[in-house]
Formats: C-alpha cells, structure tokens, sequence
C-alpha cells in the first residue's frame, strides 16, 4: 500500500470509528456490533504503525490508551472552577430565588416572572473537569483541584469515548475551555468489583471515589479499560458571547458533546420545585449516581449582572438531597486535636455501610453536640453522611439504650500533651492552650506554613514534616531554614534530588510577599483575606508588633476576636523568637517597594463594580488597582455604587442599571486619573 492510499484509508476510518464511538457513547444507538468496531480499530491502529507520519492526537487509536504518565503535572485554571452553594431545603432555594430578583431589579414580591428563567440540571457525583478545546482539537484537560489548580489530565481523558477528541462542525469558537463531570456508571462499577473479588482484591468504595481515583491512574491503558463517562454542562471563554446558558448546551451537543438529555427549561419557581421533586425519587433508576439539582439562571447578563461572591457564582445554586441514614453502635468516643489546638470530638463506630462506604469513625464536632444529642458510649445512633463526604452522628435511638449507658464525661486533658483543656466565652470547641509544645499543633502549624497559598514550599509534605520532626531537626516552622543537605540525606527515603527539591523550595519561599507571610504564620482566626487586609494596613511587620487591641480593630475586617489573637501572638515569647529568626532567614516582612510606593488612599470610601473587557488591565489587575488605591469592589451596581468601570463588551443588564440608577461611568483611563 502506497502512503497516499493509507492517508486516505486512515482519514476514512477515523471518520468511521468517531462517529460510531458518538452513535453508541453518546446517542446510545449503535449502528455496528462490538467486533465490527474492533475490526475496524485494529485496520487503523496497524495502518498507522506502518505509516506513523499519519498519526493524529484525535485518531480514535488514541482511546486505546497506553501511555504511561508518572507525574500529573499541576496546572492553573485562566478561569477559577468555582464551587455551588449549597442548599438543603425549598426554603434556601426560595430565599435565592427572591435575592435574584432583588438582585435583577425584578419585582421582589412575585414568586415568578416573566424576565426570569431557570436552567435545571442533575448534579453529578463524579469529578470535575475542564476541557480546552482549540480549532475544534482537544489540546488539555485539567481536573478541578482547588479551583485555581489542577492535575493536567488529557492522556487519559482521551480515552474517555464520550468525550469528542475532534468537534464537529465549524461554528465553534476557535478556543474555549467547557466544564462537566467524569463518572462511572453503575455497570461499570459493578463489573469492577466482581473482576476484583475475583482475584481476590478488595473491592472499590463508590463510584465516585473509583472515577477519581481512575482519572490519576499512570497507565492510560486501563484508564480506558474503566469505561469511564462525562457529561458537559457549562461553556467558558473569552469570546463566548452567546445570549443565554440553555442555548450554549444545545450547540455543544452539536458540536459532539455527551449533554444530559434531563436539563429543563423552568419558567416559574414551582417547575423548579417540581423538577427537584421529580428526581428525588427518580434519581435510583438511573444509571449512575446523582446528589442533587443545579439551578442556573438561563440568561448569560442576567448572570454577570448578578456576578459572583469570593468562592461560588450568585446565579447558581445546588439543591443536595437528603444524606442516606443508617443505625450503628457507639463503641467509643476519642479526641483528636487540630493544628490551632480545636479539640474535636470523634465517634468510634461499629463499622457499618453507609453511601457505598464502610464507616467506622464519624465526627461529633463539639461538647455542645454531644449535650444536645445526649451521646452515650453503647448507644445506638444514627449516622448519615453530611453534604454526602464526612459522616456524622445525627442522632441517638433512645428505644435501645441500656442501663448501662451513663452521661459522656467530656475531656479535660488533651489526649496528647496533657495540657489542661481550656474554652473560651462564646466560642463552641474546647482547646489544647500549649500551642508550642503539643505535637499536632506544631506540626499542623508547620504543614499549615508550607501550604501553597503560604508559603508554597510544594517539596514539603506531611510525611516530610512527621519524618523531620521525629528526628528532632525541626521544632517549628522557622526551622526549616536551618536545615543543611547532611542533615537530610542519611534520612529514610530522601535522594540527593529529592533533598535539593526541598532545600530549593525553601530558599525560593523567601521571596514570598509579605501578606501570605502573615497568613502562614498561622495566627488563630487570621486568615486569608484577613492577612491582606492587615498587610496592607500596617506594611511592616514591626509596626503590627507594636499595635494595641483597640488599634488593630482599626485595621478593616479585624474584630474584638481577631484583634485579642493577635495581640496576644505577638506578646508570645516563643513567637517573637520565631518570627526573629525568619527575619534573619530573609522572609518578606514588609510589603515590597512597588506596593509601597504606589499604594495610596485616593479611593477611600468609594465603591466600584466593573465590568467588561480592559486593554491595559485584566480583570485582577484592575481590581487589585482599586483595592491598592484602598477602594472596594463589588459584583453588583446599587444605589451604593460610586463608579461603574467599563470595558469594551460591557453587560447591557449592568448598563441599563447603572443608568437607571445614575450611577457614573468611567473607563479605565478615567479610573487611572481617579487614583492620581
């Protein structure tokens, strides 16, 4: 066979092959039999052995697997995977409902409207993935992480058969990322389990679990073996301007995509209700496992009119169904102890299956909880699985309890220093006080020190800090700029590469800018956003050092409680000979000299919402400017709006308001004057 006739062939079977992979995984209606397909594939895989010049990242010969991928490299998200609020009741859902409403300029007092439509979805439980797709090729796909990052997982998404390698058509965008949710089915899931009950493995827990786990397997082969599954239910881009979420989803399945079939357009409130109703029951006759129903405003400005919060967009929200529940014995209650020194209350079970999971521990959360469930060793209880991930004790079957079952006595003593427990007014937990001496407190402050969104010392993880600490060459966290390449070689699995890993880690963290220094400190009650605040406040650590209470409750965002803890910090002996020796190491403690010479308040007490796309900004970075200035941001135009920034592109729904209600509206040159 000559190279142009096994072009031609290998272009004929490919066409073949990925429209009956989309005939059986997609449509479910196949056209040709299980070994027809495998002929078919087995012609093209040996076609393009012999004539490798041919071989395309999407030929279906690619969904065969057999690539090995030791590391998952770690990738950003250009656009963060946010989480759903959650809610568990029609009431949450309608309290959401009217804050739409109020938050369109609807009118609050209707129950439904006219201007107003839902987007019903299933909630899948799986794991979430992001897919870039570029001149119709697939290019990467990325687990949601965090939501910033995640794995880079694209070998084996490949394999997955629903998911299009090549789309269909041309009227896609040249670039866009979509989102959606990869499951195993429930046949597959059992399939699996025989397979390893046969060889005599244990079996996998849930199906969930099981399609994560898949998704970070090496080997690509047997990724492919697992017969995974994806729906796709949301579209991203930054030239996605299509008017409204429904319709996005209908040209995504023309374009190859596996979109669910039970999406429903909801004109009224009581649709969605109904919609809800509907799957709560039906949702054991399908095929694979669902936890609930998305709810999404339909129309794409409505949605950046309503914009987003910190952690989860406000025009979307997740109803979870009620948690299965079962009866076991309470055989015990033991404490465990947090890297703040929160005491938590943990209830030893009679293992028992719950949600496809054996549980044999659930939380108890706080003395509290125990008192008002009247939890006694040798009850039965009743335990379910909170928002579907951590078991909880919900209740106490009274008609079972023995004679023997006498009050719970709460610890005094913490389980591993001995150190006097203390609680402080208002505050639910009891706490270890010896924070610089109860092992799980130092060592979680130090695992809590090295996090990504700290100090970022990605080399040191908790097996690292328990084996440093255990042979004595670190006490705290200020430590670890001590250590030395002789001190960490003789040590059980440290390589020369792996050593220099962690030394270069730690010499790199001493650029980290000084607001996430702050936060790795782990100060209690101080986090994130809390440390930025009080970065920018005070610039230099020295200065914070000398602040009184009633000074810090000054600083923006920071309370009685907050500003108790860090007085109280910094008036710690043991703390200010840390933070010394960290400044002796080299760690930013003040905030660097753009931040300082370019920081004013010439935005103080002003307020602004921005909206479309900038030529000398990113979204970010112009609301990294206003806060720089001291200006706030919100997501939403109100009477309380000072400036609407707009870009090219804005939102008509946010310019209709912002001239309804005589809001002023800048450029971002404008914007730039404002501040000078």
């Amino acid at each position: 066979m000559t190279a142009e006739v096994a072009k031609l062939r290998i272009i004929d079977l490919s066409k073949q092959l990925d429209q009956h992979n989309y005939n059986y995984y997609v449509l479910d209606q196949p056209t040709i039999s299980d070994l027809e397909f495998d002929l078919l594939l087995e012609e093209l895989i040996t076609l393009e052995k012999s004539f490798p010049q041919f071989l395309l990242s999407s030929s279906p010969s690619q969904r065969v697997g057999g690539q090995i991928t030791k590391n998952f490299e770690t990738v950003k998200h250009q656009f963060p995977m946010l989480s759903l609020s959650n809610s568990y009741s029609k009431e949450d859902i309608m309290d959401w409902h009217q804050r739409n409403l109020k938050g369109l300029n609807l009118d609050g007092e209707q129950l439904f409207t006219q201007e107003l439509e839902y987007i019903c979805e299933l909630k899948y439980d799986g794991l979430s993935i992001s897919i870039t797709y570029e001149n119709g090729l697939m290019t990467k796909a990325v687990t949601r992480g965090d939501g910033v990052q995640g794995d880079l997982v694209t070998t084996n998404a490949k394999t997955i058969r629903s998911l299009p390698l090549q789309l269909k058509g041309n009227s896609h965008p040249e670039k866009f990322e979509i989102r959606g949710e990869i499951f195993m089915p429930h046949k597959v899931f059992e399939r699996l389990n025989k397979e390893r009950e046969i060889e005599g493995e244990a079996p996998l827990a849930n199906p969930r679990n099981a399609a994560s786990g898949t998704m970070k397997m090496q080997d690509s082969k047997e990724v492919a073996d697992r017969t995974l599954d994806c729906f796709l239910y949301n579209l991203v881009g930054e030239n996605i301007n299509f008017k409204n979420h429904y319709d996005n989803l209908m040209l995504c399945k023309d374009w190859g995509f596996k979109v669910s079939e039970h999406i429903k357009k909801c004109q009224t409130i009581d649709e969605v209700m109904a919609y809800i109703e509907h799957w709560d029951k039906a949702r054991y006759d399908l095929p694979f496992d669902i936890d609930g129903i998305v709810i999404k405003i339909n129309s794409i400005a409505q949605q950046e009119q309503l914009g987003f919060t910190a952690k989860s967009p406000r025009w979307a929200m997740s109803f979870k169904f009620k948690a299965e529940q079962v009866s076991t014995q309470l055989l015990d209650i033991t404490y465990q102890v947090g890297r703040t020194g929160n005491i938590t209350p943990v209830a030893n079970l009679e293992p028992v299956q719950l949600a496809g999971t054996v549980v044999k521990r659930a939380s108890l959360h706080n003395a509290d909880i125990i008192e008002k469930l009247d939890v006694r060793i040798s009850d039965y209880v009743y335990v379910e699985k909170g928002g579907e991930i951590i078991p909880k004790i919900v209740g106490v079957d009274l008609s079972r309890r023995t004679n023997l079952s006498g009050i719970h006595p709460y610890a005094s003593l913490c389980p591993e220093c001995n150190t006097p427990l203390q609680r402080k007014e208002g505050e639910a937990n009891h706490f270890c006080p010896n924070e610089d001496g109860c092992p799980p407190q130092i060592k979680g402050k130090i695992e809590h020190f090295v996090g990504r969104k700290m100090m970022g010392i990605d080399s040191i993880g908790s097996e690292t800090i328990e084996q440093l600490f255990g042979a004595g060459l670190i006490k705290n966290y200020s430590d670890l700029y001590s250590l030395k390449k002789e001190q960490l070689l003789p040590l059980e699995r440290m390589a020369e590469k792996s050593v220099q890993n962690i030394l270069d880690g730690i010499e790199a963290s001493k650029k980290i800018p000084f607001e996430r220094v702050l936060f790795a400190l782990g100060i209690r009650h101080v986090g994130e956003t809390t440390a930025k605040k009080i970065a920018k406040a005070v610039k230099r650590i020295d200065v914070l050092e000398t602040l009184n209470i009633e000074e810090l409750q000054q600083i923006d965002e920071v309370g009685l409680i907050i500003a108790v803890s860090v007085y109280e910090y910094f008036r710690n002996e043991e703390h200010k000979a840390i933070i010394q020796k960290l400044k002796e190491a080299g760690l930013q403690f003040q905030l660097d000299e753009t931040q300082l010479s370019n920081a004013t308040e010439k935005l103080k007490g002003l307020t602004f919402v921005v909206s479309g796309v900038f030529k000398t900004f990113t979204r970010d970075s112009i609301k990294e400017f206003i806060e720089m200035h001291a200006g706030k941001v919100s997501g939403s135009i109100s009477k309380k709006t000072s400036y609407v920034v707009a870009g090219d592109n804005m939102g008509p729904e946010k310019l209709k308001k912002a001239e309804d209600l005589g809001v002023k509206m800048i450029n971002e040159h404008e914007l730039r004057a404002l501040a000078n």
